[in-house]
């Protein structure tokens, strides 16, 4: 069950940027910033409910490396972000590292 809140912390670590985003608009500002603290608040509760299997280092790379590579997903597919095959290669450099990491565990 650890990874499975693992990978849930990490899907919500992606929710606090896109509620930050979303809060710049002043017609969702509100809703933007409630998303970002639920976010924040259930990532981190996953992430120390997996912590309790996964040691420290390994958990936070993990959910940091789902964090950023779904964030920058959701900034290209949703917001405009730039593209170039340096962005893609450094994303899948970081999944590569955390498919490493759990298969190393």
């Amino acid at each position: 069950m650890a990874w499975v809140y693992l990978i849930l912390a990490g899907m919500f670590e992606i929710g606090w940027p896109i509620g930050l985003k979303l809060a710049q608009g002043s017609e969702q500002r509100f809703l933007g910033i409630l998303l970002a603290i639920v976010s924040m608040g259930l990532s981190g509760f996953l992430l120390w409910l997996a912590q309790r299997e996964i040691p420290i280092g390994t958990s936070y790379a993990v959910w940091t490396g789902i964090g950023a590579a779904g964030t920058f997903l959701v900034g290209v597919w949703f917001f405009g972000d730039a593209t170039s095959m340096g962005r893609y290669l450094g994303i899948a450099l970081i999944v590569g590292g955390v498919v490493v990491l759990k298969l190393a565990h």
